[in-house]
């Protein structure tokens, strides 16, 4: 092994030997090896030593390690003799437990369920605003694993007891009621059994997650029935009762008010509004002047020989002049024309664009329909189908739109029959004054009035 590496040590310095061969005589190079050749020995000896050392220091490291494995080996056959011991001794007391037990093991499974089941009745009650701590009662009993001793079977006996006492009391109490503002406060309640609880001036509902009354925003009627109750003196009083125990007044809160509505229409809806509005004004406004011209249209009928300017028929009247020319009739006739298609469009004002509002609120109506159903169907396919409230406000949109449409264009539709009748009452009166007014100069009588 030795020789290898000091032939090829020696080819390695044949290079150098070649280059150096001019410089270095035989002798020089010879103890160059030499020199060369130690401190190769040397390096090696000191790597073999310290093989050595590394050698004996690992071997002590193997040595430590298999102790502390046979300790360990020996504290795990320990462990598993004492839990042997002890899953003997359990199985033991188990089987001592059940008979010494005997028949009252059957009584405490029994119990155990029936106040499961009352914790699972008494959980939306409102008798736990004024008995907060029982339903810990009972469910420390339903969740133990050792025998009830006779306090626990009579602490639960009696908690049936001023359960059934109290579900038939009406009686006024001090609790703490949240207001709908989030405000906590002492306020004097009355409680009618298991079924309502009233403030001063709300009805209260149960939260059963955070254990206390409630002051819901918005109310049901028949709230002056409990003032009446409480200033009576009668034996006998009425007063709201509900019988779903909150359910109908926590449904009551859910329900969308007119605003809520109005809000789910969505742009469309406010547009349809906003013309709705629209044609309101614009009828309530022609209906006023159509009234205020029919009644000076009225007080020129009681007066034909002074026609005045301030009205239809006045304007129509004038132009015949005092002295018409009854020769030319054909000319009389078509100036009583020309003034009365003079008058027509400012009676028929406003109506053509009520009708186009009449016409345009159920379109407008069925494009929020159209558009939120494609909001339906957008909410389909980003969440699917499982949850409706996704596809709440799209199904919201299309049918509020649809019926905001109807609702304004409807009204409209009326007002613009309305209107249209006015107007042509109007114009047929003229036209038949002017008929007659013809009839009377050709006849040479006065018309009287």
């Amino acid at each position: 092994m030795m020789r290898y590496r000091l032939s090829l040590f020696a080819l390695c310095l044949l290079p150098a030997l070649g280059a150096m061969a001019e410089t270095l005589s035989p002798d020089q190079l010879l103890q160059r090896i030499r020199s060369e050749r130690a401190a190769e020995i040397s390096a090696m000896q000191a790597r073999e030593q310290a093989f050595v050392a590394q050698r004996s220091e690992r071997a002590q490291l193997l040595a430590q390690a298999r102790v502390e494995l046979n300790r360990q080996q020996a504290e795990a056959d320990r462990l598993k003799a004492e839990f042997e011991r002890q899953e003997r001794q359990l199985a033991e007391l188990e089987q001592l437990l059940a008979q010494r037990s005997g028949h009252l093991g059957e009584l405490f499974a029994v119990v155990r369920q029936s106040a499961g089941d009352v914790v699972g009745q008494w959980q939306d009650s409102l008798l736990n605003a004024q008995y907060p701590q029982r339903l810990q009662r009972l469910d420390a009993l339903a969740q133990s694993r050792t025998l009830p001793a006779a306090a626990d079977l009579q602490d639960y006996w009696l908690l049936l007891l001023e359960d059934l006492a109290a579900s038939g009391r009406v009686e006024r109490l001090q609790l703490p009621v949240v207001a709908a503002d989030g405000t906590r406060s002492e306020q004097s309640v009355l409680r009618v059994g298991t079924f309502s609880a009233f403030a001063e001036q709300a009805q209260l509902r149960y939260d059963s997650d955070a254990g206390e009354l409630l002051a819901p925003p918005r109310q049901p009627g028949g709230l002056g029935q409990v003032a009446d109750y409480l200033g009576s003196k009668q034996a006998l009083a009425s007063l709201p009762v509900d019988p779903t125990r909150g359910t109908l007044l926590a449904q009551l809160q859910r329900q969308p008010t007119l605003w809520d509505r109005l809000q789910q229409g969505g742009l469309v809806g406010w547009i349809i509004l906003a013309l709705g509005a629209l044609g309101l004004a614009l009828a309530g406004w022609r209906m006023a002047v159509l009234v205020r011209v029919g009644r000076g249209v009225d007080t020129q009928m009681h007066d034909l020989g002074q026609p005045r300017a301030d009205n239809p028929l006045g304007r129509v009247i004038g132009v015949l002049g005092p002295k018409p020319q009854l020769a030319d009739l054909e000319t009389l006739e078509l100036k009583l024309d020309e003034a009365i298609l003079q008058e027509t469009p400012p009676l028929e004002k406003g109506q053509s664009l009520l009708k186009l509002l009449c016409a345009v609120a159920p379109l407008l109506g069925l494009l929020g329909t159209v558009t939120g159903m494609i909001v339906t169907f957008q909410a389909i396919t980003q969440g699917g189908g499982g949850d409706s409230r996704l596809m709440a406000e799209g199904i919201s949109q299309a049918l509020v739109t649809t019926v905001l449409g109807l609702v304004v264009a409807i009204p409209l539709l009326f007002l613009h029959s309305l209107l249209a009748s006015r107007s042509k009452s109007l114009i047929q009166l003229l036209e038949q004054q002017s008929a007659g007014l013809v009839a009377l100069h050709l006849s040479g009588t006065v018309r009287r009035d």
